[in-house]
């Protein structure tokens, strides 16, 4: 579960500004919200690993005889064998979800309390393996993870084989044909449970809000890859079950009458047929080649879960549909919420255009919505599409302005390029009798971790590939101004080394107010920026001057409002209290249908529905806070501290070996955010570095941020 390791990495970033006094005036209640803290984290570990036991022990004759014993024990309970399902297979993760919430709102207050600075040390979350291939970057826990669901899918068919073994001679005597065809059918059917298996975790890592993502300190970018690599592992286990399948009927002659069997207690197969074709189209379209020349077609083809998740509990039932129906229910919460804060119209305040065809949008937001340096969003523009969304990460810092943030948004297809024609637009504006229109937008998040792990590291190296750098102009932004107002922060020396393919991309930096660096703050702060320009051979600018942004302007505000803090980073009891509350309400509204209307009238049928409403939770702010522009003094300070080199690419062994050399006994956080292969060459170089170090080296900890989510 490794919540100690999200953790306690992170116990030193937030500490209280007080002095030891205050600390020893609140030593009781600091060793009782420990205890509490503690006994929590104990409850769900345990309920984790008695949930994880039962997936490996149910393919076993003891795994069975325990079910049924369960089943027999409160089948006659008021939701009867569906509700006993329920509450073993998708009972463990609401629990968790639920002690989720104090635990996490405890080691909020804890981490207040002031804390020693810890020695340097390796961490499994931070550690890359495997930096080659097609999992991309794999982390050393991450590829304990990936083990452990390899032995369990291996054992499960083992164990389940090992049980159609045994159950075999009670068939009577059977051909050698028909055992084999038996065999062949009995292993159909082990690997469609096994499919259902890793369905129970499919929807968890997708839900972009939850609790139990934020308990592991997890951003659902990160938590994309494993949804991606479990539903890999479906497919192939629900290719394998259909095959059978279609092989054992073909052998016995029966296809036609087998794939058109629709049966009301479960078992339709024709059901099945149809979920397994959804499923198909979605895998289909996240193919990387088809993913990334259409991504229109990846979203749209996605809301077909909807279909795949109804067709497939028509065919496998309501009682197997239990095993994978706590993170189906978690995610459509989460859903839900994204659906309301969506609905709301989000006024963009400003609107800047750089020569590299980068747009900078700035968008109202209410001063309690919170949100962290290396958050994202997704945004919609109604003038442009009505159904498309696009995911942007945030340029902003929480430092920047109480009332906005800002995306940058790179031109590179249709929706953007049209964007940045509106833009220009109103840009074009000049004359004091015309008006700017307003340009609303819808917006879902911000999402992204819950703690600003990028403060946990004295030393930064910051890498980016081209438009890479927008989520590094937050981290940059965030430092400056938490060193120039004096608050706490602990990183003290930042590298940043950005690849560019065109000088013109530089302006970008524009708009961190880089005038904060100036001798002054030597002695605090000390930030080494080596810029990479690829395709050209010598600077086209006269020396000492980069470009600036070329239009910009402030847009009218009056219909829309600031984004919705319905769903975001940092507020943790609404997190959980959504999840709480709804969980309740569906379980009275499910026990009251029973009582009175299923029960009595004897409806059997598994898809009664119930549906818990919710309420939208926001406020309309449409104040603008003021940022100041960036003058060319500021510029000049800016190429002064930056090095630009051109025709060449960053030697990434040159400078991990010239960091190592410089640098002391440290963890020292790498942080990436460029194309894959700009990934795996920083890991590589990390891994190399980790395992030749000599003791007096820094410790390299390998953080990426997603480039194309």
């Amino acid at each position: 579960m490794a919540v100690d390791d999200f953790h306690s990495s992170q116990q030193p970033l937030l500490l209280s500004n007080g002095n030891g006094v205050h600390a020893n005036n609140n030593n009781t209640t600091f060793n009782f919200v420990s205890l509490a803290k503690w006994v929590l984290k104990f409850t769900m570990w345990l309920v984790f690993l008695a949930w994880a036991a039962l997936f490996f022990l149910i393919p076993t004759d003891f795994g069975t005889g325990l079910y049924d014993d369960w089943v027999d024990a409160t089948s006659g309970s008021l939701f009867g064998e569906t509700g006993s399902s329920l509450l073993l297979y998708s009972g463990p993760i609401i629990i968790i979800a639920f002690l989720a919430v104090p635990y996490l709102l405890i080691s909020r207050e804890q981490q207040l309390q002031l804390q020693e600075k810890k020695p340097p040390k390796f961490r499994l979350w931070t550690f890359p393996v495997l930096v080659d291939g097609p999992l991309g970057v794999v982390s050393a826990a991450e590829l304990i993870g990936i083990i452990l669901f390899i032995i369990y899918v291996i054992w499960a068919v083992y164990a389940y084989t090992v049980v159609n073994f045994e159950i075999l001679p009670s068939y009577g005597d059977l051909t050698l044909k028909e055992k084999r065809v038996f065999m062949l059918q009995m292993s159909a059917y082990c690997f469609g449970l096994i499919a259902l298996s890793c369905l129970a975790f499919l929807f968890l890592p997708i839900a972009r809000g939850s609790i139990l993502l934020r308990l592991f300190d997890i951003p659902f970018e990160h938590a994309t890859r494993y949804h991606i690599w479990l539903g890999n592992l479906t497919m192939f286990l629900l290719t394998l079950h259909g095959l059978c399948y279609m092989i054992v009927w073909a052998i016995r002659g029966i296809i036609p009458s087998e794939i058109i069997e629709w049966k009301s207690d479960g078992g339709a197969n024709f059901a099945g047929v149809i979920c397994y074709v959804f499923g198909l189209l979605i895998w289909v379209t996240t193919l990387p080649p088809v993913r990334k020349r259409y991504f229109e077609l990846f979203y749209y083809t996605h809301q077909l879960y909807i279909l795949f998740v109804i067709f497939m509990a028509l065919h496998i039932g309501d009682t197997y549909f239990s095993k994978a129906a706590g993170g189906i229910f978690l995610f459509m919460l989460d859903r839900f919420l994204r659906f309301w804060q969506s609905r709301k119209n989000v006024n963009v305040i400003s609107t800047t255009c750089f020569p590299c065809g980068t747009v900078k949008l700035e968008l109202s937001k209410p001063g309690n919505l919170q949100y962290n340096a290396l958050s994202f969003i997704f945004l919609r523009m109604r003038e442009i599409s009505w159904l498309q969304w696009h995911p942007f990460s945030v340029s902003s810092s929480p430092s920047d302005g109480k009332y906005h943030l800002s995306v940058l948004i790179k031109t590179v297809g249709d929706w953007t390029e049209k964007l940045r024609g509106k833009v220009s637009e109103e840009s074009q504006i000049e004359l004091p009798f015309q008006h700017h229109s307003e340009i609303l937008a819808s917006v879902e998040g911000p999402y992204g971790h819950e703690s600003p792990y990028h403060l946990m590291y004295e030393k930064l190296i910051l890498v980016a590939g081209g438009s890479g750098i927008s989520p590094f102009l937050a981290i940059l932004s965030d430092i400056l101004h938490r060193t120039k107002k004096k608050k706490r922060c602990l990183p003290r020396h930042v590298l940043l080394v950005w690849a560019v393919k065109r000088s013109n991309e530089l302006s970008l930096f524009s708009i961190t107010g880089m005038e904060s660096i100036c001798p002054s703050f030597s002695d605090q702060l000390n930030i080494e920026i080596q810029t990479y320009v690829t395709r050209e051979s010598e600077s086209s600018l006269e020396q000492g001057v980069v470009h600036k942004a070329v239009s910009s302007s402030a847009l009218s505000i009056s219909k829309g409002g600031g984004i919705s803090v319905l769903v975001g980073t940092g507020n943790k009891l609404w997190a959980g209290s959504y999840v709480i509350i709804s969980t309740v309400g569906f379980v009275i509204t499910l026990g009251l249908l029973d009582t009175f209307y299923i029960n009595p009238f004897g409806i059997s049928y598994w898809w009664t529905l119930a549906r818990e409403e919710g309420e939208e939770d926001g406020e309309k702010i449409d104040t603008m806070q003021h940022i100041e522009g960036v003058t060319d003094k500021d510029l000049g300070t800016l190429a002064r501290s930056c090095s630009v080199r051109y025709g060449c690419r960053p030697d990434f062994k040159e400078i991990f070996g010239s960091i190592s050399d410089r640098w002391d006994h440290s963890d020292v956080g790498v942080i990436v955010c460029g194309p894959p292969t700009l990934q795996s060459s920083v890991a590589r170089e990390c891994r190399s570095q980790n395992l030749k170090r000599r003791s007096n080296h820094p410790i390299f900890h390998f953080n990426s941020h997603s480039f194309a989510l």
